[in-house]
């Protein structure tokens, strides 16, 4: 039997990649070190990270301890692991782990160093015995929302873009995602996307799993803005979906920050793209009115976790937030 975990369950560590010059962070990468540090701390406070770099010595004078952080030095293209790292599962009660293909989001970007990080992790031994299935299908773990239980949260917009899996049809893609993931049934969103979002409307910025009957979706209140509509549909959408014991889910609205711009284009900031480990939440925040009580929903949504709350205002300028830029792996 194969089963995808959800998030919420025990991991064995996190995978991050440290900003370096040869990526999108080099116009200013010492605010860019400066956060992805703070992320790469509150994780090893706790559990275990491996972290990807592209000098080891240089990135160690980075952290005060080094106790539950192994180094990795690797080129990479960019940061975002969450969508080319391993998917982690259970097989038959044993880890294993899937390397699917990453092409850059549809090829709009360079990913070949990318591609090969998970295989290269696996060759050095960082999963230790776990065996690692590398298959041709695309796919991002940032597309993926799962509920541990065999239900699978994805949008059209994502996995039916021709610019991943072209020669499959919607019920091929299903079936993919059954054979690799052990996915039982499917939620499909067909509404919902942030202006900014180069990924095609991954899940993770619009709408997570909470817990078995609970999802957090990003929501909008001001008839104004240009996602008003789109997102008032999406909710439209997740009022139709039932848990396995086929009851409504219960859901939580996450209001949009108000809009960020970078060179007067505005920016995917979501308070949905936050990380969750073993002991904490890593909840994106980004000095705005809604941030404190957004804080205040989280601990009372993760009441045995702490809330620990990260500006993400940088992140955002590259088009990712917290959740982009971790990958757990599960025991």
């Amino acid at each position: 039997m194969i089963r995808l975990p959800a998030e919420w369950e025990p991991q064995d560590s996190i995978l991050m990649v440290f900003p370096h010059m040869n990526s999108d962070w080099a116009d200013d990468i010492s605010s860019a070190q400066s956060v992805f540090l703070r992320i790469a701390s509150s994780i090893s406070a706790t559990q275990k990270l491996i972290l990807v770099c592209d000098d080891v010595e240089k990135t160690k004078n980075f952290f005060c301890y080094h106790d539950r952080i192994s180094f990795v030095e690797l080129d990479t293209n960019d940061t975002w692991i969450r969508d080319f790292g391993p998917i982690s599962l259970y097989h038959d009660n044993q880890r294993e782990l899937i390397d699917f293909q990453f092409n850059g989001w549809g090829n709009k970007y360079e990913a070949s160093l990318d591609n090969n990080v998970t295989k290269i992790l696996h060759d050095k031994w960082h999963f230790m015995l776990s065996p690692l299935l590398q298959s041709d299908f695309v796919l991002e773990g940032g597309s993926i929302e799962s509920d541990g239980e065999g239900t699978l949260m994805i949008t059209k917009k994502c996995l039916l873009n021709p610019n991943r899996n072209p020669h499959l049809t919607q019920a091929e893609i299903e079936e993919k995602l059954r054979s690799l993931l052990g996915v039982k049934r499917f939620l499909w969103l067909e509404h919902g996307e942030l202006v900014g979002d180069d990924t095609d409307a991954h899940i993770d910025t619009l709408a997570r799993f909470i817990d078995h009957k609970t999802i957090a979706y990003v929501t909008c209140d001001d008839p104004d803005d240009v996602h008003f509509e789109v997102l008032k549909e999406m909710k439209k959408e997740l009022q139709t979906f039932k848990t396995i014991d086929n009851n409504p889910y219960h859901l939580i609205p996450l209001p949009l920050p108000k809009a960020i711009y970078k060179d007067n284009k505005r920016l995917p900031a979501t308070y949905a793209n936050f990380l969750i480990t073993n002991k904490a939440i890593l909840l994106p925040i980004y000095q705005d009115d809604h941030d404190t009580s957004i804080i205040n929903l989280f601990k009372e949504l993760f009441p045995s976790r702490e809330i620990i709350p990260i500006n993400a205002r940088r992140l955002i300028e590259e088009g990712g937030s917290i959740h982009c830029s971790t990958m757990q792996v599960c025991y």
